[in-house]
């Protein structure tokens, strides 16, 4: 279990069931617990507006500057 942060003001934004070994590319949205992005207009953000990702039809495709997690990855 990851726990996905904003890279600006380290507020945790959800808990992330990683499976498998590699980079966090995009995050499913059923793989997701305890998520408080901000989704408006095709993003999503952090509550202090720093963008995360890009939406899509089944997860977040994620900006590897704008997050930092911490946890195992399986």
């Amino acid at each position: 279990m990851l726990k996905i942060r904003c890279s600006k003001c380290k507020t945790k934004l959800f808990k992330y069931l990683k499976i498998g070994k590699g980079n966090v590319l995009i995050c499913w949205y059923d793989r997701m617990e305890k998520d408080i992005t901000i989704r408006h207009e095709g993003f999503a953000s952090c509550p202090c507006g720093n963008i995360i990702g890009e939406l899509g039809s089944k997860g977040i495709k994620m900006i590897k500057s704008s997050f930092v997690y911490s946890g195992t990855k399986d």
